[in-house]
């Protein structure tokens, strides 16, 4: 069973008055059933914040969480057996999310005991069950977590998730601390049991191969922002925010110089965003190059739609690729 997660402007924000960080700014986005929505954007931009949010761990300042439209917004709705059965989240680093002196066996029964099963037997059938889709046998559960590899430990992750039946999985990047060829094992897992128990996955990652690979649609964060979204194939295929566009030139392609996008200083300070697009400072095709162009400096952008479902918030959205190509 799937269900559709909702944002709708969301804002997290951390601390009061002039010191405050707004770590997610009036993001809304859509993970449609039974799909993977992939959240990209670099270190610091909000996504893990975003992703901490959902499951309760930082509480919401304005905005929506809506599951198949009901509104679990408060921190007191998020708190509930219901909606933590519902929605659960695999974190990046599987060690210090497993209690190490719990056996892995007692952590999945501890979830399959949330999801309502109480006859014992069953609850080993399950846990059982859990294993064998993560690639993992009976004699894992009177094990430690720290008797298993990092990837392994990863995958114990992932079966304590599933244990509970969630609708929706929010994974934020599972597989940075791990090897490539370890990867590209959680990730086919990942996606054989998407297909399997059919949930919505939230799919976060600075890694935009991977994101590419497993996501039906993509949105892209700057700054507590999102930026563009669209379907995977055509956000990769024609970027329409200068943002994206120098993302995309930064993926390494096998045979090809590995030419960086030519953006200019450090990520500002997300305590004082600058005024307007916030990512005027960096543009390859804003003030900085092109100065007549100070509406990027004194008006936020709004969300252009570009096509049916394809909106990027930019000024010159849609002439991005030929304006930066000819001003290279």
């Amino acid at each position: 069973m799937a269900s559709r997660l909702e944002l709708k402007d969301l804002v997290v924000r951390y601390g009061s008055g002039k010191h405050s960080l707004t770590a997610v700014d009036r993001v809304s986005l859509e993970v449609p059933e039974s799909q993977t929505f992939g959240l990209v954007g670099e270190s610091g931009c909000g996504k893990s914040t975003l992703a901490r949010a959902l499951v309760g761990l930082v509480p919401v300042i304005s905005g929506q969480i809506l599951l198949n439209g009901v509104d679990y917004t408060s921190v007191r709705s998020r708190s509930t057996a219901d909606y933590r059965r519902r929605v659960q989240m695999v974190f990046q680093d599987p060690y210090s999310s497993l209690n190490p002196r719990m056996t892995v066996g007692r952590a999945i029964d501890e979830a399959i005991t949330l999801r309502g099963v109480t006859a014992r037997r069953e609850k080993r059938q399950l846990a059982l069950r859990m294993l064998d889709l993560v690639g993992l046998g009976e004699p894992a559960l009177s094990r430690y977590p720290h008797q298993f590899s990092g990837g392994e430990r990863q995958r114990i992750a992932i079966a304590r998730a599933l244990a509970v039946g969630p609708e929706v999985l929010i994974t934020d990047e599972i597989t940075s601390a791990l090897d490539v060829s370890v990867q590209a094992t959680i990730l086919n897992l990942l996606k054989n049991l998407q297909r399997e128990t059919a949930c919505s996955v939230l799919f976060i990652s600075h890694d935009l191969s991977v994101v590419r690979y497993m996501s039906h649609r993509v949105g892209v964060m700057y700054l507590g922002q999102i930026v563009e979204h669209a379907p995977a194939a055509e956000l990769f295929d024609r970027p329409r925010h200068p943002y994206t566009w120098a993302l995309m030139r930064s993926i390494p392609r096998l045979g090809q110089p590995h030419n960086r996008a030519p953006l200019t200083g450090d990520l500002p300070d997300p305590r004082r965003p600058p005024a307007g697009c916030r990512f005027h400072t960096r543009c390859p095709i804003g003030p900085l190059r092109f100065p007549e162009r100070t509406i990027c400096i004194d008006e936020e952008p709004r969300s252009i739609p570009e096509g049916q479902e394809h909106r990027s918030c930019c000024h010159f959205a849609g002439t991005v690729t030929q304006a930066i190509e000819a001003s290279s």
